[in-house]
């Protein structure tokens, strides 16, 4: 019989290797498992539903609500305001503060908000549709404005979300993806607008008609990339808004089930009682079949004793209620809600039931290293930065910046409005070691609360100044007295003094430092009563001393 041959690895069959991640299986578990491998603009289908789905939730919904205004009022609280960092001299650094301050009242081109309520504005309708718009508007030199240029804020719907490869007035090679057209290295360089907004009766068709094409350079995308290559921009809410749906429809089957039970307090019930025997038109008949016409039914009030007709019974009426659960089962639908959302449970629903000072140092920390990744992410360079380069460029035409100066007027730093001392003692404390022990400085912790250092000292050294013309300043480190410093130099000397006695005092036991004590009260009460003291040598040099201290210093005695 042949010996069968021994294949070669490489002929050999190759085995069937399982998968690695249980995630990537097949199996009886993941078989009803299939997303779809959209790309990044792709998987955004359906974009119009998510915007009017979440901006209801947000009009509707208590937490759609509560997570879109919390969001705001943590990401700019009162305004992110920009420091001059690069211009030295103050009176200029000032000149040009003031130019900003007042251009921000009217930096609205739609004329109802200021620049730092635009901000509010811009990550509301960013956390609610997904994505915001900004565009300049430049305004003629002769406007009333003294730095002639605006920002308009436009809605996610003027940028229809329709794609083409040929366009009137598009250039050849270029080609539309969701709105935006795009280069032929891929980079944006316009966006198509409607003229305006389609929701407000205007028509939805993407016609070449109905559409502005603004260069880009004039336009900001304000969104939260998720993914490379992302175009357009998705709701916060899109990861709950099925919860948001199911939650509510819960709670609201639970509030008419016990609204509706409720509509019934008591029933009042009578007895069967048979008619007389023999007669046809009785026997057998309810009491029920004997009420008069006109019958009313028992009428209960406060403090009413009611007495009640034979056969006649009362039982009131028992509804259900949502059950002992409900209420642990709505926080825990609610603690996905908020963590979905990005913000913690307590921040998001105000409940800090069972929450320690300590635990909640950690869990608003944690929130607040994601707010300013947000800030300084997106927020910050998407909307700020930009629109302080065109109120640069702008006063640079109107000749309010010079050339030499653009860069330092543009390149600003941006401070966000500080946080707030959880513990209004220990936080202050803690800066103040780190600022003592040279961890930071003194700068960075006037800055953390989104003050500006230059200006905390200017206003301090006037403070000081009218405190003084008033007759108000208390020196914080007053000059010790002459007796004061006598008192402190005598406490020094005896403390020295004491410390080199203690150095050469021989190491003695206890007992012989009392004998030494006793011998030297001895000679001290000897010398005061002109008694001779023992022969004891250490007594005799005690002695003397205390006779040359009590003698008079030069001059007769008296």
């Amino acid at each position: 019989m042949a010996r069968p041959r021994k294949l070669s690895p490489a002929q050999q069959p190759r085995m069937q290797v399982s998968n690695r991640y249980d995630a990537a299986g097949i199996g009886r578990r993941m078989r009803g498992w299939m997303p779809p491998s959209s790309g990044p603009n792709k998987a955004v289908v359906g974009l119009q539903n998510i915007r009017n789905r979440s901006r209801d939730a947000v009009r509707n919904d208590w937490s759609g609500e509560s997570a879109s205004q919390k969001w705001v009022t943590s990401l700019i609280g009162t305004g992110i305001t920009p420091r001059l960092k690069r211009i030295t001299d103050k009176a200029r650094k000032q000149e040009l503060q003031d130019l900003w301050t007042a251009w921000t009242a009217h930096a609205d081109a739609d004329g109802v908000l200021d620049f730092y309520a635009m901000q509010a504005l811009v990550v509301r309708a960013w956390l609610d549709a997904g994505e915001v718009f900004v565009r300049k508007r430049p305004r003629r030199l002769d406007s009333t404005l003294e730095v002639p240029v605006q920002v308009q804020l436009i809605e996610a719907e003027f940028v229809p979300l329709f794609d083409a490869d040929v366009w009137p007035g598009m250039p050849q090679g270029h080609k539309i993806r969701q709105g935006i057209e795009l280069g032929t290295r891929g980079q944006r360089v316009a966006y198509w607008m409607h003229r305006e907004h389609p929701g407000d009766g205007w028509s939805m068709a993407s016609g070449s008609h109905n559409l502005l094409r603004i260069s880009a350079s004039e336009v900001k995308h304000v969104f939260e990339v998720k993914r490379p290559g992302q175009l357009r921009g998705v709701s916060a809410l899109a990861p709950v808004l099925a919860r948001l749906r199911s939650i509510g429809d819960f709670d609201d089957a639970q509030l008419d089930r016990v609204k509706l039970a409720n509509m019934v307090m008591a029933f009042v019930t009578r007895g069967v009682v048979l008619g007389e025997k023999g007669d046809p038109n009785t026997e057998g008949l309810a009491l029920a079949e004997y009420v008069r016409e006109g019958d009313n039914a028992v009428r209960l009030q406060a403090g009413a004793v009611v007495e009640l007709e034979p056969g006649q019974d009362v039982k009131f009426s028992d509804p259900p209620d949502a059950g002992a659960s409900y209420g642990d089962f709505m926080r825990t639908q609610h603690l996905g809600t908020s963590a979905a959302s990005g913000l913690p449970y307590e921040i998001f629903s105000g409940d800090i039931k069972e929450v320690s000072d300590r635990t909640l140092r950690v869990i608003i920390q944690e929130f607040r290293r994601f707010a300013e990744q947000r800030q300084w992410h997106t927020i910050i360079p998407m909307f700020c930065q930009p629109v302080r380069e065109w109120w640069t460029d702008a006063a640079v035409l109107a000749g309010l910046v010079t050339l030499e100066e653009r860069n330092a007027v543009a390149m600003v730093e941006w401070s966000p409005h500080g946080w707030s001392y959880i513990h209004p003692v220990q936080d202050p404390q803690g800066k103040k070691l780190e600022v003592e022990n040279g961890f930071r400085s003194r700068s960075s912790v006037i800055a953390a609360t989104g003050h500006d250092p230059e200006e905390v000292d200017e206003e301090r050294r006037l403070d000081v100044e009218r405190e003084k013309e008033l007759g108000l300043w208390i020196d914080p480190n007053p000059p010790a007295s002459v007796p004061q410093a006598q008192a402190a130099a005598q406490m020094a000397a005896t403390k020295q003094h004491n410390e080199a006695g203690q150095a050469e005092r021989p190491n003695t036991s206890i007992d012989q430092q009392f004998k030494a004590l006793a011998m030297q009260m001895q000679a001290i009460q000897a010398a005061l009563m002109g008694q001779k003291p023992a022969d004891d040598s250490a007594s005799l040099a005690l002695m003397s001393r205390v006779v040359d201290l009590l003698e008079p210093q030069g001059g007769e005695q008296e």
